[in-house]
């Protein structure tokens, strides 16, 4: 057998240069599980069609079963003898039953094993996801059932805008993480395609039951097209598509921890223990989770760009070039699952400062819409309102207090539909109840949505 797994047509040595570059084995080795669990089925369905024996694919799927251990005991450092995961299980197997090793090959190409391969891998990390994800928001749905009646400023363009509970916020994310964990599970139905079979790209002539090798491996169908099946990375795209909006949502809660854990703000403080300090500064308090979450998200943006550029100009079938799906995928896979632990754990230890979240919810003329619903609820049009509102918040500054530091005179200046009612219109809390609706930040539509999630995560 030639050392490699193509030299017949070969009268050369490959000169070290291009086995350098052309090896994948430092990172597809993370393939081997799949490799393995690949081979064992492919293995057990060609000798239930007669094309090795039931003695031959016993030796095998044993031998098989040892280089697994083997792999996972270390026996494998030096890797620089093969060329990729394939290599190395070809390799190890004829190490241990000879010549027969060679026959596992019949009916299939490293172009439908490695495609095999990553499918697996991909729907592993899938599911590994999704549970990592519902960790997080267990962890936000108890820290807004814990904080429910804590009030705070809600903003948009970063400026104070309206009162909304603590709950209700937390909440929000919980609501981008089930989009996530939806496109998740979605994506798992165009992942879950075997595509074992295809060999190079034409398919085979041997007859072979690739329905028995989806069910033992667990997929909902057989690839259609054997071109297609070789050359398609989608799944991986969407995958890391998934992951870069995933990581998105992580990035937007780590900004608002990074703002809100500022002297400025002062909204939470990070436990010690989540922290880091400054070399030089000694009365530093670093959020750096938060911070590297930010810039993680950068490189999984990077990932999917990367390979979506690998693949825009690859003609059918398969072409080296697509490799580089592989270390995308890994990095992706490894900096989202690192991302959600952390996450969850900062989420869970936050020390939210209610007193000073209160007190800015009380400044900034936070009321200001609930001033122009209550000229509304007068049969005021609400453009006229939202005009008189304006003119009596901008006096109100001029003075230096809040709305409901103005005299009932001075604000029937400025609308004669102005009555003593007007206050009970001008608190943060009472403003927050008046928002019942579902979806709201009242505090029974935020219990509501508390529930919804609690059944949901089966807590």
């Amino acid at each position: 057998m030639s050392e490699r797994l193509w030299g017949g047509r070969f009268t050369q040595e490959p000169d070290q240069v291009l086995e350098a570059f052309n090896s994948s084995i430092g990172f597809d080795i993370r393939l081997y599980r799949e490799e393995i669990a690949g081979s064992m089925a492919h293995c057990r369905m060609l000798a239930k069609q007669g094309i090795l024996t039931e003695e031959e694919a016993a030796r095998l799927i044993e031998a098989l079963g040892q280089i697994q251990r083997d792999i996972e005991r270390g026996r494998y450092q030096d890797l620089s003898p093969y060329e990729d995961i394939h290599h190395l299980v070809e390799r190890a197997l004829v190490e241990r039953v000879g010549e027969l090793g060679e026959k596992l090959h019949t009916a299939r190409s490293r172009n439908d094993q490695v495609a095999l391969d990553v499918r697996l891998y991909v729907r592993g990390q899938t599911e590994q996801i999704i549970t990592l994800i519902r960790e997080l928001q267990k962890a936000l749905v108890k820290r807004a059932e814990e904080n429910l009646g804590v009030i705070l400023p809600g903003y948009t363009h970063l400026q104070r805008a309206q009162p909304v509970l603590l709950s209700h916020h937390l909440m929000a994310y919980f609501e981008m993480l089930q989009r996530d964990v939806a496109r998740f599970q979605d994506s798992l139905k165009r992942v879950n395609v075997l595509p074992l079979g295809s060999a190079a790209l034409a398919g085979t002539t041997f007859d072979l039951d690739r329905s028995a090798v989806a069910q033992e491996l667990g997929f909902a169908r057989v690839s259609q097209n054997s071109m297609d099946a070789v050359s398609d990375r989608d799944f991986v795209l969407e995958f890391l598509f998934c992951a870069a909006v995933t990581m998105m949502h992580l990035s937007r809660m780590g900004e608002e921890i990074v703002i809100w854990s500022s002297q400025e703000f002062g909204f939470v403080s990070i436990p010690d223990a989540l922290a880091t300090g400054s070399s030089i500064m000694p009365q530093k308090k670093n959020p750096d989770i938060p911070e590297l979450v930010r810039g993680k998200t950068g490189r999984v943006y990077g990932n999917l760009l990367s390979l979506l550029t690998t693949m825009k100009g690859l003609p059918l079938t398969y072409n080296k070039d697509m490799q580089e799906d592989k270390e995308p995928l890994f990095d992706t896979t490894d900096n989202l699952k690192a991302s959600l632990e952390v996450m969850a754990s900062l989420v869970g230890a936050l020390e939210f400062n209610k007193e000073v979240m209160e007190e800015a919810a009380g400044k900034g003329y936070l009321v200001a819409t609930d001033l122009a619903e209550y000229l509304v609820g007068k049969g005021v049009p609400f453009r006229k309102a939202h005009e008189v509102v304006g003119r009596i918040v901008l006096h109100a500054i001029e003075k230096g207090v809040e709305l409901d530091g103005l005299t009932l005179e001075e604000m029937q200046s400025f609308s004669r539909h102005i009555e003593e009612d007007v206050y009970e219109w001008l608190t943060p809390s009472r403003s927050i109840e008046r928002r019942s609706l579902e979806g709201g930040t009242g505090h029974q539509s935020v219990k509501m949505q508390i529930q919804r999630a609690k059944k949901e995560l089966g807590l």
